[in-house]
């Protein structure tokens, strides 16, 4: 009996964790989603009434809330592939060798995950500057026209974005370089005793293998870029005319600027469902996929 429930003993905290910070959150927006509470009501209970599903259905109707979701769908429609196509081929030139100037190299692209979002703002909004910014210096010298970087209802989707695929290199990198060490050395020798060059066995070989990898980064970049908040928040504040404002950054403008805790929690309630059901296709993608 002892064995049997040895297993369970070294679960439960684990499982604690899980449903206190992550079920159970989940549970309370849901039920705030269907009340008014707002910052009066979260002082006083008796101030919040059930409403049904009238937050969703304002939600629904919320032309802010559209056009949250458009540029979210656009931040991760430009940001996705670049940081993992960049961060797979930063990671095979940074695999080729082992010397001291490559490791250091990985510690420069990692740093960036590791910065304060704080520092990062106050050194991309310089470079950004429209009137003393480095960028705007830089194609002065070549006799092109400032450029709006954080003020232009289009430009700014993808300066936002630049910001957001140098910070979320790192990590990827990382992740990539972790999985290239399990790539067994006896295929590549085979290869190379048959005369496949180093681009043959990178293709063929190594992209195949670290297909797991490839799959797990696309899952947890793609989370990421859906719940896209710092950049925008730190660089725009959801401007200019919210064309930089991510669903996450609407939903605290929303909840906290706006004490709007039941609305917020419904629009969080939709995100948690668009996120599941985006991870679930990439879950079903992959489970179609024959083994390798």
């Amino acid at each position: 009996m002892r064995t049997r429930l040895t297993p369970y003993a070294f679960v439960t905290p684990a499982m604690l964790l899980l449903v206190t910070f992550g079920v159970l959150p989940i549970a309370v927006a849901l039920f705030v989603s269907f009340t008014d509470m707002n910052l009066a009501g979260l002082g006083n209970w008796s101030r919040v009434q059930f409403i049904g599903i009238d937050n969703y259905t304002r939600l629904f109707e919320d032309a802010a809330f559209w056009q949250a979701i458009g540029n979210t769908a656009i931040f991760a429609i430009l940001g996705v592939p670049t940081v993992i196509v960049l961060s797979l081929v930063i990671a095979l030139a940074l695999n080729r060798s082992q010397g001291r100037f490559f490791t250091a190299l990985r510690s420069f692209y990692f740093v960036p995950a590791i910065t304060a979002i704080v520092a990062v703002a106050l050194v991309w909004g310089y470079l950004f500057n429209t009137q003393f910014g480095l960028f705007n210096y830089l194609l002065s010298l070549v006799g092109l026209p400032p450029v709006p970087w954080l003020s232009d209802p289009v430009v700014v989707k993808f300066s936002v974005v630049l910001v957001a695929v140098w910070r979320g290199l790192g990590l990827n990198v990382i992740i990539f370089l972790a999985a290239l060490q399990g790539v067994p050395k006896e295929y590549l020798e085979a290869a190379s005793i048959d005369g496949a060059s180093g681009y043959r066995r990178t293709v063929s070989i190594v992209i195949p293998l670290l297909r797991f990898a490839v799959f797990f980064v696309t899952i947890t970049t793609i989370i990421a870029w859906l719940q896209f908040f710092d950049e925008p928040f730190v660089l725009t504040k959801g401007g200019p005319l919210g064309a930089s404002t991510s669903i996450s950054l609407f939903l605290y403008q929303e909840g906290f600027s706006s004490s709007q805790f039941g609305y917020a929690s419904a629009g969080s309630v939709v995100l948690f469902a668009i996120i599941g059901a985006v991870t679930v296709i990439q879950l079903k993608v992959r489970k179609s996929d024959g083994d390798y």
